[in-house]
């Protein structure tokens, strides 16, 4: 008895597990890349003002500062091309275009507020997504 009490214990937590792992996954959605990732047209700010503004108004420094976020500076639906495209060796779907992207770099190593960020504009860069349901989720990278 002692021993199937262990297993269903053992059973229970990788199922468990594994829920959660799903939920994560399922937890992606278009509205939420589109919260972090997409700003079009591209806020009037510059440099490291811009960083800094727009990862605090987008919610990435409470209650830790995200290290590193990439914004894209063309409508959502236009990244969304990416998911029609056939995926690559890893599952990724690339933008067809190149488009206008912020890379966001948290300066130092300490991920407490307040958040400094080091700012780097990309004029011509493919988005690389995960993709679901035809809309993307996840910005996996860029790349010129």
């Amino acid at each position: 008895m002692k021993h199937r009490q262990v297993s269903m214990a053992g059973w229970v937590l990788c199922v468990t597990l594994v829920l959660a792992a799903l939920t994560g996954a399922q937890g992606q959605t278009y509205q939420n890349f589109l919260q972090r990732h997409v700003d079009n047209p591209r806020t009037n700010l510059a440099g490291q003002r811009y960083c800094n503004i727009m990862m605090a108004r987008r919610g990435m420094t409470r209650p830790v500062c995200k290290p590193l976020n990439t914004f894209v500076h063309a409508p959502g639906m236009t990244v969304a091309r990416a998911c029609t495209w056939p995926p690559n060796a890893q599952g990724y779907y690339t933008t067809p275009n190149r488009l206008s992207v912020t890379i966001c770099r948290l300066r130092g190593g300490n991920t407490r507020p307040p958040c400094n960020y080091r700012a780097a504009q990309q004029w011509q860069h493919y988005v690389e997504v995960a993709c679901q349901a035809g809309l993307p989720v996840h910005l996996q990278n860029t790349f010129p």
